[in-house]
């Protein structure tokens, strides 16, 4: 990950970069940008060169902008202007992610913010810039981007000292969740996640690691883990992860679907539809980081994590459509579609949640349907909760963190198409409305905390498909940044 400091005085100045914003809207969408005043002193004629600079290149300052200018045999070698937009956090989030590919070729660079910057943009820069940078490769073969360092020229760095902390544990495990979410499944079994999460977790005061196995699993009774997880040579688990500061007044669990691989089990995907099954456990890979995340930056929330791990497989023991499963606490499940596994293991942890630990908030991600993509995107999470303000709340942390959700309803009419002859709920009805029937079925493990659940149905958004302002192509790592927004506003 790149490393980032705060200096007043630059140590070097191989290449320096000078943000520019547009001149304003009265004098019309073409008129050349205009560099921001840095808050200390530039080497002698480098503002004046990019006062020119800016309309010779037709820079318009919007955010994601960029133009190198060389400058052989002088000091700084390499001059970057870099477009912020309306100086947002966002707009600044894009344009770290623009300078991050920008200036893959150059091995430090230094930033020199204006003197009234915010804390907020150098958030969404900090951010921007470690997102927009990581790169996934499971072997060493293939090149590296050669940018390794930042420097951040400002007139105060103590004002901004904390914002790039937090900014960076955020970016730091929002990778980690990339990492996860990215790692094949020749690698990836429930048995390798969990000790994934124990790595991380190993030593954080305060922070306490369960992994429940099959014999526990099966002892405690969670029939939809066991259900899903029957199929595959590698056994399912359960991760409980629990940061429990001292003091803590509000207990938040966090839910996240966990299925290692995804073939559809007996009603088994067509090959185009299975070759990415290995971003099925996206949605646990961002709740453990949120926790983790919790616990790094001292949060005064307790936040519990569980993780249902699994992998859906084709075998002799794989659980077929028409089988009953029974679910923690007793409720039973009428297995209409083995392809549809993910909400039976999150129905055994949401009920192990309400009965067992008895929080204040309950809140779940999963990449659940290819129904969220038709309805939203490739962008967009579906939210789902029957709370006014608490919906309200976690759609202003995912504004904020510059991820992207959309509030669906959950009708009452359509409850009736769980009904099931042999069981308490069919997993999967066929009437349509998938996304929203699925939301409804969650509901159904929630009881007493009905009124205090979130669902988020995150399979679209948790995977790009090209690299697009701070995301880089495969794994987002959504959820993670949103998640630790809220979890802030809790304390």
């Amino acid at each position: 990950m790149l490393a980032i400091r705060l200096v007043t005085e630059p140590e070097r100045l191989d290449t320096l970069v000078l943000p520019v914003r547009p001149a304003g809207t009265e004098t019309g969408d073409d008129a050349p940008a205009v560099p921001l005043a840095a808050a200390v002193t530039l080497p002698d004629g480098v503002a004046d060169e990019a006062t020119a600079l800016a309309p010779a290149a037709r820079l318009t300052g919007r955010a994601g902008e960029t133009r190198t200018q060389l400058r052989p045999g002088r000091t700084p070698g390499v001059l970057v202007l870099f477009g912020v937009g309306a100086g947002d956090e966002a707009d600044w989030r894009r344009a770290g992610a623009a300078l991050a590919r920008a200036a893959t070729d150059e091995t430090h660079i230094t930033i020199a913010l204006p003197g009234d910057v915010t804390t907020a943009a150098v958030r969404g820069l900090t951010e921007g810039l470690l997102l927009a940078s990581y790169r996934f490769r499971l072997t060493e073969a293939g090149p590296t981007p050669a940018l390794a360092g930042v420097d951040l020229l400002v007139a105060d760095p103590d004002a901004h000292l904390s914002v790039v902390e937090t900014a960076r544990t955020t970016a730091r495990l929002t990778r980690w969740a990339r990492d996860l979410t990215n790692t094949p499944s020749s690698v990836k079994n429930p048995e390798w996640f969990a000790g994934q999460v124990a790595e991380q977790a190993a030593d954080v005061p305060d922070l306490h690691l369960r992994v429940r196995e099959p014999a526990a699993l099966a002892a405690e009774g969670f029939g939809g883990i066991l259900a899903v997880g029957g199929g595959s040579a590698s056994g399912p688990r359960l991760v409980e992860l629990d940061w429990h500061p001292a003091g803590a007044t509000t207990h938040v669990v966090l839910v996240g679907k966990g299925i290692t691989f995804d073939t559809g089990g007996i009603s088994i995907k067509p090959v185009p539809a299975m070759k990415l099954m290995r971003k099925d456990m996206a949605g646990a890979a961002a709740v453990v980081a949120a926790a983790l995340g919790a616990a790094a930056l001292r949060l005064p929330v307790r936040v519990t994590t569980l993780a249902p791990l699994a992998e859906n497989m084709v075998s002799g023991s794989a659980f077929r459509p028409g089988d009953i499963v029974r679910h923690y606490g007793g409720v039973t499940s009428e297995t209409t579609n083995s392809d549809a596994e993910g909400r039976l293991v999150l129905a055994d942890a949401l009920a192990y949640a309400v009965q067992e630990l008895q929080p204040d908030l309950l809140v779940d991600l999963a990449t659940l349907t290819g129904a969220n993509a038709v309805a939203l995107g490739k962008r967009t999470g579906a939210l789902y909760s029957e709370n006014d303000q608490l919906a309200a709340d976690l759609l202003a942390a995912v504004e904020a963190a510059g991820e992207s959700a959309w509030r669906m309803p959950l009708p009452a009419d359509y409850v009736e198409y769980l009904g099931s002859d042999l069981a308490d709920l069919y997993s999967a009805p066929t009437q349509g409305a998938g996304s929203v029937v699925a939301a409804l079925y969650l509901r159904e493990f929630t009881g007493e905390l009905r009124d205090r659940w979130v669902h988020v149905d995150m399979s679209a958004p948790s995977w790009a498909d090209g690299d697009d302002a701070e995301l880089t192509r495969g794994a987002t790592g959504w959820g993670v940044r949103s998640l630790l927004r809220w979890l802030t506003t809790l304390g």
